[in-house]
């Protein structure tokens, strides 16, 4: 079992061990079990340590979410014929509350992300009133494309695995709460704006407030031909609607460089406090390889469309080309359940 699946177990339910007494007695200890049940695709012994949960009558709605929450994880996982049932439990904790603990995880897959911010929608709970008291919160858009010829096409996932990238590389700032990339592509479609750009200043604003965010990243890349492409990224105010910094890195096609310096540009410019060690992290977790970059562009695309084991291979790849891209590896271990 992987460190990262290890640091779930500990984390499910939004309990940490030290933080068990906030639960009803070896509740934590039951989620735990159960989703170890999950790695190792033992589902159905998980499902019934999770019943087993919700028919304790000392739980309080905490603990009721997290048994509802791993009881859906186990259930997906049995395929298509139990969706229903799946999708069910998230219902149940939208009734119980879908703000008592913070969702998604990064554990669930991606149909279920997707549905919980339907549900979350619905209820007027896309963003919970407490999330990102105190810190700046910031979102990143998907980039625009304006290359041509075969650089459109090439370059089409890429300008979103970038994104995923800003939004990686922000969370090293400890200052900052970044936004999930699939809450801001729900809302977009919501909105009818994931159309290549439809995302200008005003747009960013609008999509900002509606997902309680202070400041909104976006921006596009061009290329013309081998030697030449450009990267432009603009931060919005989400309250005055104003662009407050604006990067650009102009050359040779070194995406991936661009994007680094990129980062650290805007954070310079937005004042943000991003700790000593910042420089050093931000160079951790991604790529430096354009291969390794574009097949976990791939896998991200395979993700949005629910095909969880194009999405493992195309991310397992990535990681075997790259063995430093931490961010492909943690991919690899959230779809290794559900590709057997």
């Amino acid at each position: 079992m992987t460190k990262h699946v290890l640091v779930g177990l500990v984390l499910v339910g939004g309990l940490t061990l030290s933080a068990a007494a906030q639960s009803a007695p070896g509740v934590g200890e039951q989620l735990t079990l159960a989703l170890q049940h999950y790695n190792e695709l033992n589902f159905e012994d998980g499902i019934t340590v999770a019943e087993g949960i919700l028919d304790r009558d000392d739980l309080n709605r905490r603990d009721s979410v997290a048994a509802y929450e791993i009881l859906s994880l186990l259930t997906y996982a049995l395929g298509e014929e139990y969706m229903t049932r799946s999708l069910g439990y998230l219902e149940k904790i939208s009734q119980v509350g879908p703000c008592v603990i913070h969702l998604p995880r990064e554990l669930w897959p991606q149909q279920l992300r997707d549905r919980w911010y339907y549900l979350a929608n619905q209820a007027n709970a896309l963003m919970c009133g407490d999330e990102g008291e105190g810190v700046t919160t910031i979102a990143v858009l998907p980039f625009d494309n304006y290359s041509i010829g075969e650089y459109q096409e090439k370059l089409g996932l890429l300008s979103h695995g970038l994104a995923e990238f800003f939004a990686h590389d922000f969370r090293k700032a400890s200052s900052l709460t970044v936004i999930e990339r699939d809450k801001i592509d729900f809302l977009l479609q919501e909105l009818e704006l994931t159309k290549a750009g439809a995302v200008d200043a005003a747009t960013a604003a609008k999509v900002g407030k509606l997902l309680g965010a202070q400041y909104m990243v976006f921006g596009s890349i061009t290329q013309m031909d081998d030697d030449e492409a450009k990267f432009l990224v603009r931060t919005v105010d989400v309250e005055t609607s104003e662009i407050v910094a604006t990067a650009e890195r102009e050359g040779k096609p070194k995406y991936l460089r661009m994007q680094k310096e990129l980062v650290d540009d805007l954070a310079k410019q937005l004042n943000l406090a991003l700790g000593s060690d910042f420089k050093k992290l931000l160079n951790e977790g991604t790529s430096a390889s354009l291969d390794a970059a574009t097949l976990y562009s791939q896998g991200l695309e395979y993700q949005r469309n629910y095909d969880y084991r194009a999405a493992y291979e195309a991310f397992k790849q990535a990681y075997e080309l790259d063995p430093k891209f931490t961010e492909a590896k943690r991919k690899m271990d959230i779809y290794r359940p559900l590709v057997g």
